[in-house]
């Protein structure tokens, strides 16, 4: 299988705290993986420095994706390579529709202009799919949205940008069952042999109905133990006790 996504010895840290420590991590195109682990151990962290977003500084470390070294890019040149993420508290921005932001996010990445009646039909389609309103295209960005509403409008986002590697940050955080089983299926929509999902979660819920490669555990800012599906649901019943002993 071809790499998609490789962190090699990645260290970082923010305001001089230091939370990654020589994290390694290797994401092939058609995987979804799950990184787990306990409050505080970085995985938010990793999600960002990932990202470049600048409150957070690399210290060592090299992260390539696609081929290309993307360890000292800004964060809208590795948004248009193909890498989206979600956030666990997602923005809100009055006067810009969901509609609208789409349009010009989706024009950015694909470099040109992108067809008007073409994206309504699609959002048409992937709406009824996360049992979404239509109308909420035409509504300011998460403006007055739910938790839920919020969430799914993330992974409505992802399945319209169709980046190659999707980073999903505690997209589950705060929703019911019902809206994590949907969130599940978006993220089933979006999957294909030519991408790949990384989900950082506290919660098993939202793996239930997804088919997933790898599980990680991250602890004290490194990944020191991987396996597979099964290893959510030991974490799910024992807690990282047995991992932190390894560390």
């Amino acid at each position: 299988m071809k790499k998609l996504l490789e962190i090699k010895n990645l260290s970082a840290k923010v305001n001089d705290k230091k939370i990654l420590n020589g994290l390694n991590l290797v994401v092939n195109k058609g995987e979804i993986h799950v990184i787990m682990g306990p409050n505080g151990a970085g995985k938010s962290t990793l999600a960002n420095v990932v990202f470049s977003n600048p409150a957070y500084e690399k210290t060592a470390g090299k992260i390539v994706f696609d081929g290309k070294d993307i360890t000292n890019m800004k964060t809208d040149e590795i948004a248009r390579l193909g890498v989206f993420m979600s956030f666990q508290t997602p923005e809100e921005i009055s006067g810009v529709s969901v509609f609208n932001f789409l349009k010009t996010a989706k024009g950015k990445i694909e470099g040109k202009n992108v067809n008007y009646f073409e994206l309504k039909e699609e959002l048409k389609k992937n709406t009824k799919g996360l049992k979404m309103p239509y109308e909420m295209i035409d509504r300011d960005l998460n403006v007055g949205f739910s938790g839920g509403e919020k969430k799914k409008n993330e992974i409505l986002q992802m399945l319209e940008l169709k980046p190659k590697l999707a980073i999903l940050d505690e997209t589950d955080s705060g929703l019911d069952v019902d809206a994590i089983r949907i969130v599940s299926k978006g993220i089933d929509m979006f999957k294909n042999d030519e991408n790949a999902v990384l989900i950082i979660t506290h919660s098993t819920k939202i793996l239930q109905k997804l088919n997933v490669d790898k599980v990680h555990i991250l602890i004290d800012g490194k990944i020191v133990y991987t396996g597979d599906s099964s290893l959510a649901d030991e974490i799910e019943k024992n807690g990282y006790d047995k991992f932190k002993a390894g560390v």
